[in-house]
């Protein structure tokens, strides 16, 4: 499994979706569910993935999906140092 610093790395921010969905049982009513996730940017597959089980295996439609999205690190924030430090 692969940290979250390796992701960031890689170029992965956080994706925050707020997905509003019909409730099964009672179309007309709207129900908000928060999704978040690394992910990648533009494309977002990890957030396609899951919209695509979401639409395959539950039950209530997506009624719409906004999102947000944020490297959290990027190419001007890391830099290698050389050196280290020893304490006792």
């Amino acid at each position: 499994m692969t940290n979250d610093m390796a992701l960031q790395l890689r170029g992965y921010g956080v994706t925050t979706a707020q997905i509003l969905y019909r409730m099964p049982d009672h179309r007309q009513l709207l129900q908000s569910f928060v999704w978040q996730h690394y992910d990648l940017a533009p494309d977002f597959p990890e957030m396609k993935r899951f919209l695509k089980f979401w639409q395959e295996k539950l039950d209530g439609p997506l009624h719409s999906v906004r999102y947000v999205h944020r490297r959290l690190i990027s190419a001007t924030e890391w830099r290698a140092l050389k050196g280290e430090f020893i304490i006792n």
